[in-house]
């Protein structure tokens, strides 16, 4: 059962911008503690682009800092993942994570981002 569901990939010239939304249950999202967001390339570690915890505090990787923004939405379970200035190394799956303590980590499926130069 697929307990969180990205959405707002796509194809994007670099420069340009994306949305990703990160939706999940009421019941999920009330007792998470972290919501982040991770990136993976085929072949390559997954690797951690942001993270928003419940007093809304932020968490950026060096290289999204200034160019991404993450956010949350309580009334809509969801989270968000503003990309601004994209190049082609942010080409990856995108992927959100939700962190609950004393539980293993709930995950997406991915969505896709691709950027050309």
């Amino acid at each position: 059962q697929v307990q969180l569901v990205e959405s707002g990939g796509g194809l994007v010239q670099a420069g340009g911008s994306l949305r990703l939304s990160c939706a999940t249950s009421r019941s999920i999202f009330s007792r998470t503690n972290v919501l982040g967001w991770y990136r993976q390339v085929p072949g390559q570690q997954r690797e951690f682009i942001a993270a928003i915890v419940k007093g809304a505090a932020t968490k950026y990787a060096d290289s999204v800092k200034d160019r991404f923004s993450i956010s949350r939405d309580s009334n809509k379970n969801t989270i968000y993942l503003q990309m601004n200035s994209l190049r082609p190394e942010d080409t990856a799956d995108y992927l959100c994570d939700a962190a609950i303590l004393g539980e293993a980590d709930y995950w997406g499926q991915g969505t896709q981002v691709i950027v050309s130069s």
